[in-house]
């Protein structure tokens, strides 16, 4: 992970804001996708120079009043504000508030997370750690993820099966998203030092190559939430799904992944596929 998470972070956000998005002026001469450097010094109240030290690493202590004033000017949601700070701490080495560098992964789950897994089915729900280990999952997620081949290792890992086994490719219609969706969710959940993030970063990077390794060194996105996801089922056929992730505060990275039925047609699909009565599993949109 780079030490410069912070300017990384910045000039990646204003390369994905338009101009029109914050009511400037786009043209058509712009050499630059998104905002220029001037123009979100401008909307921030900052110079120029101070901004292009923060975004090559040479400012490391901004105030919070400059980074608040640097989010409202890139229209952050909350969760990329936090994402903002955190690459803030990251970068000047203030990790205090981050998962210990030192600690093991979660890998034990609570009576009560099973029992909330329980009231969930016949929904498909997965539990994962920082490293994104399943823990555990509801029948209805092992249905659904089953013949996919995720759950043929005896430990499965979200990261290690979309990057790694060849039929993630075929079945997750947009791969290279949720690839991308999954790199952000490790670098969001862990620290630079953490040695555990460290070795399954390089066993990641031997095995699954420039796919995972050129994801790495981008700067860390905020996760996509939530994420619509297109699996091409080999049973159940086309799914379409709305997937939230609920992130367990306190709980070393631990969140509960929840898959619903984006439209009319998944819905009855999961349904046939988890064996519950028609109309179990309502969908969301459509």
């Amino acid at each position: 992970m780079s030490h410069n998470e912070l300017g990384l972070f910045l000039r990646a956000r204003r390369e994905a804001v338009t101009p029109a998005q914050v009511g400037l002026p786009g043209g058509s001469r712009r050499r630059t996708p998104g905002l220029r450097r001037s123009e979100l010094a401008m909307l921030a109240g900052i110079s120029v120079e101070y901004l292009a030290r923060l975004e090559q690493g040479r400012g490391r202590h901004p105030s919070a009043q400059v980074l608040g004033a640097l989010a409202e000017a890139l229209r952050l949601t909350a969760d990329e504000r936090f994402a903002l700070m955190r690459a803030e701490k990251v970068t000047t080495g203030d990790l205090g508030l981050c998962p210990g560098a030192g600690t093991p992964p979660a890998r034990t789950v609570r009576p009560t997370m099973r029992a909330l897994l329980d009231r969930l089915e016949p929904t498909p729900a997965v539990l994962v750690n920082r490293l994104t280990e399943v823990l555990a999952y509801t029948e209805g997620y092992g249905r659904l993820v089953a013949p996919l081949g995720l759950l043929d290792v005896p430990a499965p890992n979200l990261a290690r099966y979309v990057f790694t086994d060849r039929r993630a490719r075929t079945v997750l219609v947009d791969w290279e998203r949720e690839a991308d969706v999954l790199v952000s969710r490790l670098k969001t959940d862990s620290v630079p030092e953490d040695r555990f993030l460290a070795s399954f970063v390089e066993e990641l990077s031997g095995v699954a190559g420039a796919p995972f390794t050129d994801r790495w060194a981008r700067a860390a996105l905020t996760p996509e939430s939530p994420l619509s996801q297109r699996v091409a089922h080999p049973s159940a056929g086309a799914l379409s799904l709305a997937t939230e992730t609920l992130d367990l505060p306190g709980l070393d990275g631990l969140h509960v992944v929840v898959h619903l039925p984006a439209d009319d047609a998944t819905s009855a699909a999961l349904d046939n596929l988890t064996g519950r009565r028609p109309g179990a599993l309502h969908a969301v949109a459509g």
